[in-house]
């Protein structure tokens, strides 16, 4: 599996998540934190924004439609078939962001942002097991 280097692209994408994070927080006063913005859907509603949390999920999922349809490149994302491996990777994930107090966008982006230790932390453990998990699906595994 080749990985395509997209600098412009990648940067772009950066800048329009940091503008984003800003944005949430000067209008919200909350952190752009994927997982906490998820969990704002799930029961109990009590003093959460469930509308809010509704749209920023809607725009996460209406990003790559919109790309296509401004840009005129068709956008490519896959994921593994094995339903099994996906369900096991998104507990996997959960558990961290549970584990952790936050996931990758509110750690990595808000929280080091504010060069803020816990999430400095966090996001250097996030980072390493992602660079463990991928050298052993594709070099050890040949995934």
């Amino acid at each position: 599996m080749d990985t395509e280097f997209t600098p412009i692209a990648s940067t772009l994408g950066g800048v329009l998540i940091g503008v984003s994070a800003v944005i949430l927080m000067a209008l919200n006063g909350r952190i752009a934190g994927v997982s906490g913005i998820v969990g704002r859907l799930l029961p109990p509603y009590a003093g959460s924004d469930v509308g809010g949390a509704i749209l920023f999920i809607l725009g996460l999922l209406a990003a790559p439609p919109a790309y296509a349809a401004f840009s005129g490149a068709p956008f490519v994302q896959s994921v593994s078939a094995n339903a099994a491996l996906m369900a096991g990777a998104g507990v996997l994930v959960g558990f961290g962001a549970g584990l952790g107090g936050g996931c990758t966008s509110g750690h990595g982006v808000c929280g080091t942002a504010r060069l803020s230790p816990r999430s400095l932390l966090a996001t250097a453990i996030f980072m390493a097991t992602g660079f463990v998990t991928v050298f052993v699906m594709r070099h050890l595994l040949g995934g």
